[in-house]
């Protein structure tokens, strides 16, 4: 799978991030901080990020910064993608299943190396519901998306 990873500083955390998803076999294109001479502020790099999952040059993303909030504020704001943050495994594998979140924002003050490895497990576990009431609510965002764009 091709993760777009964004963060706006170089903690080690982030780049923990981007580790694992390649040791678990993905392509990362990095962003932001992770990625010399790109902005760095959050706003801009998780966009980027947030792009490439609109624009099909990647499955998924990962954001990140200080609290999470910003990232997942920013990326939200791109047309098509869901951008859920996530501070432990249980919210993460919700995001995926009732949400059919493409985009996990991350904060990069709150998390340890073994929290993200549980939430990152979590979110590739999950899979988007089919149930009839969950694909209505996914759907409902893209009305809401198409509303404010006219």
């Amino acid at each position: 799978m091709r993760i777009a990873v964004s963060s706006d500083l170089d903690e080690p955390v982030a780049r923990q991030a981007v580790d694992e998803l390649r040791r678990r076999g993905h392509t990362v294109l990095a962003y932001g901080a992770l990625r010399p001479g790109d902005r760095r502020d959050w706003a801009w790099s998780a966009e980027a990020a947030a792009r490439a999952v609109a624009e099909g040059a990647a499955d998924q993303a990962v954001v990140c910064c200080w609290t999470g909030t910003g990232a997942s504020i920013a990326a939200n704001k791109v047309p098509g993608v869901r951008a859920a943050l996530c501070a432990d495994a249980y919210t993460a594998n919700g995001a995926r299943t009732w949400n059919d979140a493409n985009a996990l924002a991350l904060s990069l003050r709150t998390l340890s190396g073994p929290l993200l490895g549980e939430i990152l497990d979590a979110w590739f576990a999950g899979s988007p519901s089919q149930a009839a009431d969950d694909r209505e609510n996914v759907a409902h965002l893209g009305a809401l998306e198409e509303e404010g764009s006219s």
